[in-house]
C-alpha cells in the first residue's frame, strides 16, 4: 500500500509539472484539458491565457470550467474560459461572415465586415484567412463565380446569368470570367465548346493515370485501373471541348505529376486550373496547406474551413476533388485515424499515406 500511495503522489506531481509547463508556454493544445485558478485574483483561466503569470503557490487546477466556478472563482475576461474555445469562436464568426458575403448582392468591403463583427478591418482579414485560407475578397469572388456557373447552365442568355449571379456590370464579369470559369462564358455554357484541353494517359505506380490541362494549368489528375474510363470521365466533364494529345512540353508536365504520385514527399508546385464551388475551393485550399506526412479528420477539416457542422459537405467536397495528389484529399481520415472514402480507391489512399510517412 505505501508503494501505491507513493506512485499516486509521483503521478500527481508529474501531472502538475506538465500543467505548469502548459501555463508557462501558454499552450493552446492544453485548452479545455484543464483550467487553473489564481487565489490572489479570484479568477480562473485557460492554459493559453495571455494574462500575467501567477506564482505557483497561488495556482489551483480544475478539471472543468464548472468545477472552477463551483470553487468560487469567476471567469477571466481575457480568455473567457466559460465560453467556447477561441478557435471555435473564430470559426463561428467566419462562418457568419461567409453567410453574409453569400447573401449580399454586392461585394462587401472589409469595413462593412468589420462593422458586422465589431472589430477592425485588419483583424477581419487575418481571422478570415487563418480559418478559410483565403481573403474575404477572394472568397466573395469565388462564390460569385460559383453562382455564375449555375446561372450559365440555367439562363437563356449570358447577360441574364451575369446579373443573376450578382455582377453589377458585364465588363467586370467578362474581365473575371476566363480566370474564374477556365474558359469564356459562352464556352462554359457549351460544355467547353471551342476550348482546348490537352491530355495524356499512361501508367504510374498506382495504376492508370490521366493528366489534363487548359492553358491556365492542370484541370484533372485521375487514377484508375484502366485508361479508357478515365478518358470517358474527362469527355463527360467537357463534352464539347477540343481534346488534344500530348506534346513534348506537356509530357514533361505529366512526368512531374507521375513523380508526385510515386513520391509525394518530394512535393512540387504544379500550375493548377481549379474549378469548384466557393465551398469546395475553401476545402481544397485548406487541404493544400496540410503538411506532407500528416493527416486530419473530416471533423477537423470542417472546423478549419469555418463550418464545424458541415462535416458531410466537407467529405463531399473531398470526393469531388478532380486533382488527385495535387490537392491532397488522401490526407483526410476518420476520427479514429482509419482511411475511408477516396475517389480513386481506398487502397490508393493508403498507399499515398504510407509513402508520405515513409
Amino acid at each position: 500500500m505505501p508503494q501505491a500511495r507513493d506512485s499516486d503522489r509521483t503521478s500527481a506531481a508529474l501531472q502538475a509539472d506538465a500543467r505548469f509547463r502548459a501555463i508557462h508556454t501558454r499552450d493552446a493544445n492544453a485548452d479545455d484539458t484543464f483550467f487553473y485558478s489564481v487565489a490572489t485574483t479570484g479568477v480562473y483561466c485557460r492554459p493559453s491565457c495571455g494574462a500575467r503569470r501567477a506564482r505557483s503557490e497561488h495556482v489551483r487546477f480544475h478539471e472543468s470550467a464548472e468545477a472552477a466556478a463551483r470553487a468560487g472563482f469567476r471567469p477571466c475576461k481575457r480568455c473567457r474560459p466559460d465560453e467556447p474555445p477561441p478557435a471555435e469562436r473564430r470559426a463561428a464568426e467566419v462562418a457568419a461572415l461567409c453567410r453574409l458575403i453569400e447573401d449580399s448582392a454586392e461585394l462587401l468591403t472589409l469595413d462593412v465586415l468589420a462593422a458586422h463583427t465589431g472589430t477592425s478591418p485588419g483583424h477581419v482579414q487575418r481571422m478570415f484567412k487563418s480559418v478559410t485560407g483565403v481573403t474575404p475578397r477572394a472568397y466573395a469572388a469565388a462564390h460569385r463565380a460559383s453562382r455564375a456557373r449555375g446561372e450559365l447552365t440555367r439562363q437563356r442568355t449570358v447577360t441574364d446569368a451575369l446579373y443573376d449571379a450578382g455582377y453589377g456590370s458585364s465588363g467586370r464579369f467578362y474581365a473575371e470570367s476566363t480566370a474564374r470559369l477556365g474558359m469564356t462564358p459562352s464556352q462554359f455554357r457549351g460544355g467547353g465548346a471551342g476550348d482546348e484541353i490537352r491530355f495524356a494517359v499512361g501508367q504510374c505506380s498506382l495504376g492508370a493515370i490521366l493528366v489534363a490541362a487548359t492553358v491556365r494549368g492542370i484541370c484533372a489528375i485521375s487514377l484508375g485501373n484502366e485508361p479508357a474510363p478515365l478518358v470517358r470521365e474527362l469527355e463527360a466533364r467537357f463534352p464539347h471541348a477540343r481534346l488534344l494529345g500530348a506534346d513534348a512540353e506537356f509530357e514533361r508536365l505529366v512526368g512531374l505529376v507521375v513523380g508526385l504520385v510515386d513520391d509525394p514527399k518530394l512535393g512540387t508546385r504544379l500550375p493548377l486550373d481549379i474549378r469548384g464551388t466557393a465551398f469546395q475551393e475553401r476545402v481544397w485550399s485548406a487541404l493544400s496547406a496540410v503538411p506532407v506526412g500528416t493527416t486530419l479528420s473530416y471533423t477537423e477539416l470542417a472546423k478549419l474551413v469555418g463550418a464545424p457542422r458541415a462535416v458531410r459537405a466537407v467529405a463531399h467536397a473531398c470526393a469531388e476533388n478532380p486533382l488527385a495528389v495535387a490537392i491532397p484529399c488522401h490526407r483526410v481520415v476518420r476520427l479514429d485515424g482509419s482511411s475511408s472514402g477516396y475517389r480513386w480507391g481506398i487502397e490508393r489512399k493508403r498507399a499515398l499515406q504510407a509513402r508520405e510517412r515513409g
